[in-house]
């Protein structure tokens, strides 16, 4: 495959996801320069992989991509932190009930919505990396659980697992903050 080509695909695989890739970046790394970074990593790396694209889920492919490299820079740019994972022999299910009514049409309810995103992005910014990224993955990205496996590459119950655990931790941390 010539140059020309390889442009051609990567304009078709890899471009129409950038968005999705930023805000994994972002998610992962915590912070909107670092994510840049990444992403025009992943972008290098993309583009010298696309020959070997297979063709299938683009965006599954980019943002395992930009997972890994978002994880390489972490290991280079910060210090090892210590993460506590809890045992994941037990795949959780688990619920939540959209209970949330609509706001209001005023400056008020305006302010509390925003407040309590506020929270929220908080809440799972705090998180450890592993929940964090298969939270964003599903939750804010909508990815399903076998993008979302393949992407992290471990097992889908494991990824049901983090997820579930992720959204408890979510929960009992707004939970505190009311």
């Amino acid at each position: 495959m010539d140059r020309g080509d390889n442009r051609t695909r990567f304009a078709n695989v890899v471009i129409p996801h950038l968005d999705d890739a930023y805000s994994v970046a972002r998610w992962v790394t915590g912070n909107r320069a670092d994510a840049e970074d990444v992403v025009q990593e992943a972008c290098l790396r993309a583009f010298r992989g696309i020959g070997g694209f297979t063709g299938g889920n683009g965006r599954a492919w980019v943002l395992t991509i930009v997972r890994n490299a978002a994880y390489d820079w972490l290991r280079k740019n910060r210090a090892p932190a210590v993460v506590h994972v809890d045992d994941l022999e037990a795949v959780e299910r688990m619920r939540s009930a959209d209970d949330a009514a609509p706001a209001a049409d005023n400056p008020e309810a305006a302010l509390i919505a925003r407040a309590d995103e506020v929270k929220l992005e908080a809440a799972i910014a705090s998180l450890p990396a592993i929940f964090r990224e298969t939270l964003v993955l599903r939750d804010v990205q909508g990815l399903d659980y076998r993008e979302i496996a393949t992407i992290t590459d471990v097992p889908i119950g494991t990824v049901m697992s983090r997820l579930a655990r992720a959204r408890r931790r979510v929960i009992e941390m707004l939970g505190a903050h009311r």
